[in-house]
């Protein structure tokens, strides 16, 4: 199984984040039930490393704190962008605090996982075959974009599955967040 770690917006700011999603050919918007912020993809995975990595998970240990959705930009930052994402608000300590434990818990657990920087986004829309003039209009009208502030109470261990266009992702533990 294709797992990642990841949070999931408030139905207020996943409603932000939907309406992003504007008549731009080219760009496929993802559907608002499916956003989510990665804080580690992990990859394939058996059914043995996916329980060794629910008990690590148990242990992370970082207080609730609030969200800001702020900002869009694309992937990647130069030329033609094949992802096009909306972000966080700066200075998010508590964010950074449970990524790291996310990730030092994992290594703890051996399973082998992608190492990637972490930039803290939403994929928002994926463009195929978009015309360069529309997404660059696109993303000069929403670079100011201000979406609400949300609490992060939780995070989730997900299952991705690409073949399966209606339902990609499934949680598959929810771990509260609470006094370290």
């Amino acid at each position: 199984m294709r797992l990642f770690v990841a949070l999931q917006p408030t139905d207020p700011a996943r409603e932000a984040l939907a309406a992003l999603a504007e008549d731009v050919p080219g760009v496929r918007w993802i559907p608002a039930a499916q956003l989510h912020l990665t804080l580690r993809f992990i990859g394939e995975v058996s059914a043995d490393d996916a329980e060794k990595i629910t008990d690590a998970l148990n242990q992370v240990r970082v207080q609730p704190f609030f969200l800001e959705t702020a900002g869009t930009g694309g992937f990647p930052p130069r030329g033609a962008p094949g992802i096009l994402w909306a972000g966080v608000g700066p200075g998010h300590p508590l964010l950074h605090q449970l990524r790291q434990q996310v990730d030092d818990r994992m290594l703890a657990t051996g399973v082998p996982f992608e190492l990637r920087p972490f930039i803290p986004h939403f994929t928002v829309g994926r463009c195929r075959d978009a015309a360069p003039v529309p997404v660059a209009h696109w993303l000069k009208r929403h670079r100011d974009f201000a979406g609400p502030t949300w609490p992060v109470r939780q995070f989730h261990l997900m299952a991705s599955d690409l073949l399966n266009r209606d339902e990609p992702y499934r949680t598959l533990h929810t771990f509260p967040l609470g006094e370290p």
